[in-house]
């Protein structure tokens, strides 16, 4: 027996090949974001162009929610059917194309159109990237590991108020959309020519593959679970539930912060990058922090459903403030402390929320678990969209209640999902 054979496989990351794997997902989550964000940017300086109202803007945010709705349930499972790296690659594939498609259009309509497509591709994201967590990192990492390629999302959020404006202003709000969606191309290549399942990556470690197959079994053979055997799961739909109550306020603070902030203080597209940056680098903070919270009680010795809804619970109080948001006596950065800190706590809800469908589902049912959940959250956000825009131009702008409802939200969620899973474990068949 050689000296090879008898020692153990090597790697060039140092066992760390997982993280880089979580590096891609933070890429890919930052991408997805900044084409998500370039529409809100723009929303006053559209407005003012293409003459649209609140309900105009709220319709066409629907139309995108629409489309993420019904196709993530299918891309949970064509992630499933398909495999990671290749379903993965489609679906930017698509969401590129779609996002650059926005510079061509002109009304209301064509912005729908183009929002559908971006829609459709952008719904594989987080099933994606919650499958290939489940398979790079084992149980105790991945609430850590989701809370960092969530991170991006935010990431994501700051760079948009920064290169958007910039492009807007000295090139035209339409090269925006190129900009950006060109951004996707990059991720793509390098997603293309790295990625690979753990037992397949010539680069992983005999030691770091241990590690990641430490507290999991082997997948069961066979298809993916049925949409109909998950209507039976409690699992599955306490992550839907937790989905659709919480995931509309995360769209808000999105596409609708920039108006508010328009609405309320006059700023401009220019003048808005700020307060935006600080909003999203303290809500990149709260991503990681949150994942890292239930990891740091993991390590105490409690057990790991306590452990996520501690960190839940935590998360949710902190969200409560931003209900008072209506009495800063109109100080701008006291208003963007509160939308700060409820975002942060948002991106910290969403790191051990994300976890649920790996921690109750085997391997083979996480994309569609994750897609069933999605669908939830986006049907969520479909029916708050236009609300808003209606409740905005019917009360001339009154953001109080929104915020009210904001604040309210995750610890209804959260009851929701303790009455549903009193004990966070693991389903005996995934098919």
């Amino acid at each position: 027996m050689s000296n090879t054979s008898r020692s153990e496989k090597k790697s060039i990351f140092g066992g760390n090949l997982r993280w880089a794997m979580c590096g891609l997902l933070f890429f890919a989550s930052t991408v997805n974001y900044m084409d998500r964000q370039v529409l809100g940017l723009l929303k006053p300086t559209l407005e003012k162009e293409l003459g649209w109202n609140d309900k105009d803007f709220g319709w066409i945010i629907a139309t995108f929610q629409f489309a993420y709705a019904i196709v993530m349930p299918f891309a949970g499972r064509a992630i499933d059917w398909l495999g990671t790296r290749v379903g993965y690659a489609l679906a930017v594939l698509i969401w590129s194309v779609a996002s650059m498609s926005h510079s061509l259009a002109r009304t209301p309509i064509q912005f729908a159109m183009a929002r559908f497509g971006l829609g459709f591709g952008e719904a594989a994201n987080f099933p994606a990237a919650l499958r290939t967590v489940a398979d790079w990192f084992p149980k105790r990492e991945r609430a850590f590991a989701t809370g960092i390629f969530n991170g991006g999302t935010n990431i994501g959020a700051v760079l948009a108020p920064i290169l958007v404006p910039f492009v807007a202003l000295h090139f035209g709000w339409r090269k925006s959309f190129l900009v950006t969606g060109g951004l996707d191309i990059i991720w793509l290549a390098v997603w293309l020519s790295f990625y690979r399942k753990p037992s397949e990556h010539k680069s992983l470690s005999d030691g770091e593959r241990r590690l990641i197959e430490s507290d999991e079994p082997e997948a069961p053979k066979g298809p993916a679970p049925s949409y109909l055997s998950l209507l039976g799961k409690r699992g599955a739909w306490a992550y839907l539930i937790g989905k659709f109550m919480t995931d509309p306020v995360w769209w808000f603070y999105l596409y609708w912060v920039p108006g508010f902030l328009h609405d309320n203080y006059g700023l401009n597209l220019a003048q808005s990058g700020l307060p935006l940056i600080v909003i999203y680098l303290v809500t990149d903070v709260g991503s990681i922090g949150g994942g890292y919270l239930s990891k740091a009680l993991m390590s105490t010795g409690l057990p790991h459903w306590k452990a996520r809804k501690t960190a839940m619970l935590i998360c949710a109080l902190l969200v409560t403030p931003v209900g008072l948001i209506m009495y800063t006596g109109g100080n701008l950065w006291a208003t963007v402390a509160l939308i700060s800190l409820a975002a942060a706590a948002h991106q910290g809800w969403s790191a051990n929320l994300f976890t649920v469908p790996s921690d109750t589902f085997h391997k083979a049912a996480v994309g569609s678990v994750a897609g069933f959940g999605g669908m939830g959250g986006a049907f969520g956000g479909m029916l708050v969209a236009p609300a808003i825009g209606w409740w905005l131009d019917y009360s001339h702008k009154s953001y109080g209640p929104i915020f009210i409802a904001a604040a309210a939200s995750y610890l209804i969620a959260l009851t929701a999902i303790h009455l549903l899973l009193p004990k966070v474990a693991r389903v005996e068949d995934a098919a």
